[in-house]
């Protein structure tokens, strides 16, 4: 089998877009999984997504629940695990 036979037929799909806004302008936008980084840490306050805002470039971060964590990382989101040092 080629390369090109295993992938006839594949279509592309439409890349993952996420809504988000920024508390310092108040923008509302939609931002590509490239555009957004997800820390997965030991507790709620250290779990968090963060991006730089496209209108005025502030750097953003906010906080991730189970279900945020969810949708970042099924829309290909790059995560970083953060570890305790305990």
């Amino acid at each position: 089998m080629t390369v090109a036979s295993a992938f006839a037929g594949m279509r592309n799909a439409a890349p993952v877009m996420f809504r988000a806004g920024c508390p310092d302008c108040r923008g509302r936008f939609e931002l590509s999984a490239s555009a957004l980084r997800l820390a997965i840490g030991a507790s709620s306050r250290t779990t968090f997504y963060s991006f730089t805002c496209p209108g005025c470039g502030a750097a953003v971060r906010k906080p991730a629940g189970e279900r945020i964590v969810e949708l970042l990382t099924g829309g290909g989101v790059r995560t970083l695990r953060l570890h305790s040092t305990v």
